[in-house]
């Protein structure tokens, strides 16, 4: 008897906390709706630069979950893997802008995705994806969302594929201690971690961009990359580490940068990209995403980011 085929391999499955967005595009203005949650827009930019991409995810049975749904499916991101909570709803988020920067407030408690548990995880996907990308945040929601993200780091590593771990920190989710502990823990089982500078030097105690490359390096991980707002990003392996330097752009909302750092380096990994490529590239595209507001309609598609690095 012969072998049923394989599915094809994954480049990237994201696992976490979508958000509906309601975005304040002017300071004491109305808030426009939108999409958000950091492994959300991750995929979103994985997918736009040419990734196969799916999500794993919980969303409530609400308009919200269905627009979310919507989104996903119109980008290429495959959804057979994202619950619908019978009676949870889909968690939102407001963005309100100030002359000192962008405020968030979170209506995030008792949604779909704090609820998700590790018996809710698509194991089969997990195996054939080549790298997972997971984030603190959907740790900080919960302790069943915590576990989850630890075992399917797991499965995933069990299986031959990659994890990426985005540090973000929110200390109005939990205090600093627990965050630590916790990341630290994701850390040992992280291959790639994809930290912001402030970020890092709250979870290091380092303020030295080397120091805090070193800390993590130490933790196990392969490749780390530390962003550095629009000073760009330093990019770290046990062999090489280089700053890459920032873009001058117009930027009116840095709210995605990150996430569309993360998932631009993770396409450009599976496209076969060295961690140093990668992140140049991811640099761009991150840097293109702070010219439009909110999480989503600013992340920029490959035909964008390669005319804007062909002009730098």
């Amino acid at each position: 008897m012969t072998q049923a085929p394989k599915s094809a391999p994954i480049d990237v499955v994201c696992l976490g906390e979508p958000l509906f967005e309601f975005n304040q595009t002017v300071a004491g203005g109305d808030y426009r709706p939108g999409f958000g949650g950091d492994v959300s827009n991750c995929a979103i930019a994985a997918a736009r630069q040419g990734a196969s991409v799916a999500m794993a995810a919980a969303l409530g049975q609400d308009s919200f979950g269905d627009a979310f749904i919507k989104l996903w499916q119109d980008e290429g991101i495959e959804t057979a893997a994202v619950l619908r909570h019978p009676a949870a709803p889909t968690g939102l988020y407001f963005i309100s802008h100030r002359q000192d920067g962008h405020q968030f407030d979170y209506r995030r408690q008792g949604s779909a995705a704090s609820l998700i548990s590790s018996c809710d995880l698509p194991m089969a996907l997990l195996a054939q994806c080549r790298f997972l990308h997971v984030s603190a945040i959907s740790q900080a929601i919960g302790e069943a969302p915590a576990d989850a993200v630890f075992t399917a780091m797991e499965a995933v590593r069990a299986a031959g594929g990659k994890v990426a771990y985005d540090t973000n920190l929110r200390l109005k989710l939990w205090p600093l201690n627990r965050a630590q502990a916790v990341i630290e823990q994701a850390l040992k089982m992280a291959d790639i971690v994809l930290p912001g500078l402030d970020d890092a030097r709250l979870l290091t105690g380092c303020d030295d961009v080397d120091q805090i490359l070193d800390y993590f390096l130490h933790k196990g991980p392969e490749i780390v990359a530390l962003t550095l707002a629009d000073q760009g990003v330093a990019v770290a392996t046990a062999r090489r580490r280089q700053v890459i330097a920032g873009h001058q752009v117009q930027a009116v909302d840095a709210t995605a940068a990150g996430d569309t750092f993360d998932g631009a380096f993770l396409a450009e990994l599976a496209r076969g990209s060295s961690p140093l490529a990668a992140a140049g590239y991811a640099n761009a595209a991150a840097a293109l995403s702070t010219t439009g507001y909110g999480g989503v309609a600013p992340i920029p598609a490959r035909p964008q980011v390669e005319a804007f690095i062909a002009a730098a």
